[in-house]
């Protein structure tokens, strides 16, 4: 009997992988506006033929402080992570920030950037998330969402989250940002204007920050730095593909909030279930900022820590990018389970 319930588990356990994989899945351009003059754009895959999806099968991807959505739908080695997701029957949205990637950008984006202010922090940044947050909400008519944060973006999904706990379902936090007691990777020299440029080359060299010498050689399969660069180059229309510009809103959060050694959010009002997950070699968000965020989540309705071996900051885009993928997926499809003495 052991035998039959076992290969007819591993049957299942194929079955449901095989229709994963077999699912045909589409993909859509959307623009929400969010006030006089300013669109959002978001990029949208799902499984074809389906339009009607619970809260619990929707999630939102928010990026970090330099790039925009691109590496969420960067299709490495024939499938990106939105693929995955919409495979396992997911409605999933991804947002570039105005003043990133293929949104609005301000006018002070076209001067020099020390003639103006930073701009585009962590609050500003919760509120364009909320504006497709509302999007999603209205566009399938239910009540709450996954929300799915990488680097800055775990602190700009934590805010809202904190702000908003009756829209969300549970939040994912990829490369989390705690309180820094180390330099940050990001810098910018003499005045903070309003954006900052970087180039290819740049990031590479703080990609590869904090990886052994031996290796490197083989943490990014060859030709996926360039398919991501390319892409998120381009969406910058004056940097010929080689630069590109970031708003300095959250280098100057850096400076006076995570450095200073104070949060954007407070911890007490995250009640939903939440996952820290990073790379053992993140340098940009170092474990010890989630290793001490991970007890501080003392209202969570449920919470877990993971760390993944020989990855970095980036390792959605590494060699062992489907730990992570699988990480992530796994704790937004598990049912809550609760066991006989109530503990969940």
């Amino acid at each position: 009997m052991r035998s039959l319930m076992a290969g007819l588990l591993v049957l299942m356990l194929t079955s449901t992988a095989a229709y994963a994989q077999g699912r045909k899945v589409i993909a859509e351009d959307l623009k929400v506006a969010q006030g006089a003059g300013v669109e959002i754009y978001v990029r949208n895959k799902r499984p074809d033929g389906v339009t009607t999806f619970p809260s619990d099968r929707i999630a939102i991807m928010m990026h970090g402080a330099t790039y925009p959505a691109t590496a969420f739908d960067l299709p490495l080695a024939g499938k990106s992570w939105m693929d995955y997701m919409a495979e396992h029957g997911f409605d999933v949205y991804a947002l570039d920030l105005p003043g990133y990637g293929r949104s609005t950008r301000p006018a002070a984006m076209d001067q020099p950037a020390e003639e103006s202010r930073p701009f585009m922090r962590t609050t500003n940044a919760s509120k364009a998330l909320g504006a497709v947050v509302d999007f999603v909400l209205k566009r399938r008519n239910v009540g709450r969402v996954h929300l799915v944060g990488w680097s800055w973006g775990t602190a700009i999904a934590a805010t809202y989250t904190a702000d908003n706990p009756s829209k969300v379902e549970r939040l994912a936090l990829y490369a989390p940002v705690w309180l820094r007691t180390t330099p940050s990777l990001v810098q910018v020299q003499g005045t903070l204007g309003a954006y900052r440029t970087v180039s290819r080359d740049a990031a590479l060299q703080r990609w590869l920050t904090g990886v052994p010498d031996d290796k490197k050689a083989d943490l990014i399969p060859p030709g996926w730095f360039d398919l991501w660069a390319d892409a998120t180059f381009a969406t910058d229309p004056k940097g010929g593909g080689k630069t590109l510009r970031a708003p300095n809103g959250v280098v100057l959060d850096g400076q006076e909030f995570w450095s200073a050694g104070k949060a954007t959010f407070d911890l007490a009002k995250i009640t939903v279930p939440v996952l820290l997950v990073l790379g053992e070699w993140d340098r940009d968000t170092p474990p010890y900022m989630a290793q001490t965020l991970f007890p501080l989540l003392v209202n969570a309705k449920w919470k877990r820590f993971v760390m993944l071996g020989e990855g970095t900051h980036t390792i959605a885009l590494e060699k062992n990018r489907m730990l992570l993928l699988r990480t992530v997926q796994d704790f937004l499809e598990e049912p809550v389970a609760t066991s006989s003495t109530g503990m969940k």
